[in-house]
C-alpha cells in the first residue's frame, strides 16, 4: 500500500543538521502529519509521494528552524526605550518602572510582535520568561510557534500577580492549562539570584522537579551580580545555587557571563545548559561569556536574544553571525566558534537545553516538522562554497521564504499565514503612543 503525504518541500540543497557534511544537493523532506515521514533526494521523492501538495524552490535550503532558548518577547514593546545604558540602571530605573504599568493586553499584543518576528526570521521554538505569562503562551499559541514560557517570580511584588503567593498559584494554573498542549511547555522562572531568596529559589527548585520541567534564571550576568551575591551570601550565582542544591541537568541559565574555570567546571559536572546571549551582553557592557571554555568542558551550549529592549531584534541569524565572530576577537584564534559549532548551537543545541532533541532541532524521520526555507538566490550568499559558512557569516533573517512548525506552514513566500502583520503593527503603534504620554 502506497505511503500518503501531507507536504512535500524540495529544494537546492536539504541541510538536515548542523554538519555540513550532510548536506544533500537537490533534497527534500516529507511531512505527514505534524511530523516528518522521510528525508532524501528531490527526484526520488517526488517519485515516490506523487499525490501530495508541493513546495519547490530550486534556490531555496531547507534546514532546521532555529531555537531561541532567552528571551522576553513582550519586551519588543520597549524596543530602543532606554539604550545605551548599564544593565542595573536600564534594569532598575527604567524598565521595572514601565513594567509596573504593563496590562495583560499589552503582553499579548506585543509577544505577537515578537511571534511575528521571530517566524519571519527562521524562529520555530523559543523559550521565554515574562510576566503576565498565560498571554505569552496564548499569543504564542495564535502564532503556531513551539514554545517554552515561564512567568518570572521575585521577592517583592510583580505587576502580573501581586503578591508572591499569588506568583505560585499563577503558575500552578498554567501547568495545567497547557499541561497537554502539542506547542506550549510551561517552564519555572526565578528571576536571579539578586531578587529572589534562598527559600524562593528553593521552593521554584521544587516545583520544577515536581512537574519534571525545565528551571530557567539569569545566571552570573555582570560584575554587579557577582559582587552583590558575594557581598549577602559569601558567594558566586553559581556557588550560591550549587550551595542550594539547585545546579542540575533540568537548569536553563541565561548569560553565564562571569565565570571562572572552577564554576565552568562545576556547570559541566551538572549538566546544566547555558542560553548564550551575546547581542544583549555586548550592548548592554556585561562582556562576554567564555564559551570556547564551556564547549571545551562539554557544556550545553544554545543561544538565545534576550528581550528585544536589550539586543534590540529577536533574529537568530544576526545573533548567530555575532556570536561566531566576537569569540575570535576576542580569544584572538580564529578558529573558535566555527560556523557548524555556532549553528549547532542554534539548533540541536538549543534542542539538547530545551531537552527536546527527540522532537526539533534536526529535520530526521520521526522528529516533528519544525523546518525554514532559505532563499539562496541573493548576491549576499554567491557564490556558494560553504553552506553552513553562508549561514552563519552571510546570511540574514530576511532571507528566510517559509516555514514550517510542527506540520503546519506558517509563513509562505515571507507572507504570515496565522498573523495578521498589519493589524498587529498598528496596534502596536497605538500602545506605544500611550506609553510616550503616559510618561510625559
Amino acid at each position: 500500500m502506497e505511503q500518503r503525504i501531507d507536504l512535500l518541500i524540495a529544494g537546492r540543497y536539504l541541510l538536515p543538521t548542523y554538519d555540513k557534511g550532510d548536506l544533500i544537493e537537490n533534497g527534500a523532506v516529507a511531512i505527514q502529519g505534524d511530523s516528518i515521514f522521510e528525508i532524501g533526494e528531490a527526484t526520488e521523492l517526488k517519485k515516490k509521494f506523487a499525490d501530495c501538495d508541493r513546495i519547490e524552490e530550486k534556490h531555496g535550503l531547507i534546514m532546521p528552524g532555529l531555537i531561541n532558548t532567552h528571551t522576553h518577547a513582550p519586551m519588543s514593546l520597549f524596543r530602543g526605550l532606554a539604550d545605551d545604558l548599564p544593565l542595573m540602571t536600564w534594569l532598575q530605573d527604567h524598565i521595572f518602572p514601565i513594567e509596573a504599568k504593563l496590562t495583560a493586553d499589552m503582553v499579548y499584543q506585543a509577544t505577537l510582535l515578537s511571534c511575528a518576528e521571530m517566524i519571519k526570521s527562521g524562529t520555530t521554538s523559543f523559550c521565554d520568561m515574562y510576566l503576565f505569562a498565560k498571554e505569552v503562551a496564548k499569543a504564542a499559541d495564535k502564532s503556531g510557534m513551539r514554545g517554552w514560557i515561564g512567568e518570572v517570580l521575585y521577592d517583592f511584588p510583580s505587576p502580573s500577580y501581586g503578591e508572591l503567593k499569588n506568583g505560585f498559584r499563577y503558575v500552578d494554573e498554567m501547568f495545567e492549562m497547557y499541561r497537554n498542549h502539542p506547542l506550549i511547555n510551561i517552564t519555572v522562572d526565578p528571576h536571579a539570584v539578586y531578587t529572589c531568596s534562598p527559600d524562593l529559589l528553593k521552593r521554584t527548585g521544587e516545583i520544577a522537579a515536581d512537574n519534571d520541567t525545565l528551571w530557567v534564571i539569569h545566571l552570573s550576568e555582570n560584575d554587579m551580580e557577582v559582587k552583590g551575591c558575594l557581598k549577602q551570601y559569601s558567594r558566586t550565582p553559581v556557588d550560591h545555587l550549587e550551595h542550594l542544591g539547585l545546579l542540575g541537568e533540568r537548569v536553563l541559565a541565561a548569560h553565564c557571563v562571569k565565570l571562572d574555570d572552577r564554576e565552568i567546571d562545576l556547570l559541566a559536572q551538572r549538566q546544566v545548559s547555558v542560553a548564550h546571549c551575546q547581542e544583549s551582553n555586548m550592548k548592554l557592557a556585561s562582556g562576554t561569556s567564555p564559551v570556547p571554555a564551556l564547549l571545551d568542558r562539554g557544556v550545553t551550549l544554545s543561544i538565545g536574544t534576550d528581550g528585544p529592549a536589550s539586543n534590540n531584534d529577536v533574529d537568530l541569524f544576526s545573533e548567530m553571525s555575532s556570536v561566531a565572530k566576537i569569540h575570535k576577537g576576542v580569544s584572538l584564534d580564529p578558529t573558535v566558534m566555527s560556523a557548524e559549532q555556532t549553528l549547532r548551537a542554534a539548533t540541536l543545541g538549543g534542542a539538547e537545553a530545551l531537552k527536546a532533541v527527540d522532537r526539533i532541532g534536526s529535520l530526521k524521520p520521526g522528529n516533528k516538522a519544525d523546518l525554514i526555507v532559505v532563499d539562496l538566490n541573493q548576491p549576499h550568499l554567491t557564490p556558494i562554497y560553504n553552506v553552513v559558512s553562508h549561514l552563519v557569516y552571510a546570511a540574514s533573517g530576511a532571507d528566510v521564504i517559509h516555514s514550517v512548525i510542527n506540520g503546519r506552514m506558517v509563513m509562505k513566500d515571507k507572507t504570515l499565514l496565522t498573523l495578521d502583520e498589519e493589524r498587529i503593527l498598528a496596534t502596536i503603534t497605538e500602545i506605544a503612543e500611550q506609553i510616550v504620554q503616559s510618561a510625559e
